[in-house]
């Protein structure tokens, strides 16, 4: 229900720590291997005299400047612009109402009923269960229409079918205060704080 790029996200992330994770063996090895260290002195000095080679080689005719220099700015205003459409897509499908239609009465208008006022109810609801952990709720949007993503996740020894009949049921409570259905999706998530805690239950 979200159009966040999880999986172009991961595929960044794992680039981004591979790449970490290599600086930072290389500088270990700098710090700790001799020969190493004496490898990429000779290397980076002669990768710095053939960089400088390079840069005098494409100067402008009768000039000091390489164009180089051009091709280097224009990779950087791609990289930004790549930046700031990357960011644009995460959390994209976020809906700020969860009702607007028109009003059936005589006087011209719109009715329209936040997105928050339903995640606010439901995570009222859900905050007083002591059989889950954690549970969150967001309006999103999917093919033009508004829906809720109800995530939840809930303790040990918890039954899950018994647990998505009574947030069904707290769904069907609202969709009679906001006198529509609503699209939902109950996701349920297991972790640690699933494994090592217990509801609390009256003896």
């Amino acid at each position: 229900m979200n159009g966040t790029p999880r999986a172009l996200n991961r595929v960044l992330l794992f680039i981004i720590g591979v790449k970490l994770l290599a600086v930072g063996l290389l500088l270990l090895l700098l710090a700790t291997v001799p020969a190493v260290a004496a490898w990429w002195h000779g290397w980076s000095a002669g990768a710095w005299a053939r960089t400088e080679q390079l840069f005098r080689d494409t100067r402008f005719p009768g000039r000091e400047e390489s164009w180089l220099w051009i091709v280097a700015g224009l990779v950087l205003v791609a990289i930004i612009v790549a930046m700031i459409a990357w960011l644009s897509q995460q959390g994209k499908g976020r809906a700020n109402f969860l009702v607007s239609s028109d009003d059936d009465s005589d006087v011209d208008g719109q009715v329209r009923i936040g997105g928050g006022v339903a995640e606010q109810a439901l995570r009222a609801a859900l905050s007083e269960r002591t059989d889950l952990a954690s549970a969150s709720v967001a309006t999103l949007e999917v093919k033009g229409k508004p829906g809720l993503r109800i995530r939840i996740q809930p303790r040990q020894g918890v039954a899950p079918h018994i647990l998505a009949a009574e947030v069904s049921q707290l769904v069907e409570a609202l969709d009679l205060v906001i006198g529509q259905k609503t699209p939902v999706l109950v996701h349920m998530v297991s972790g640690a704080r699933s494994r090592f805690t217990r509801a609390e239950r009256v003896r």
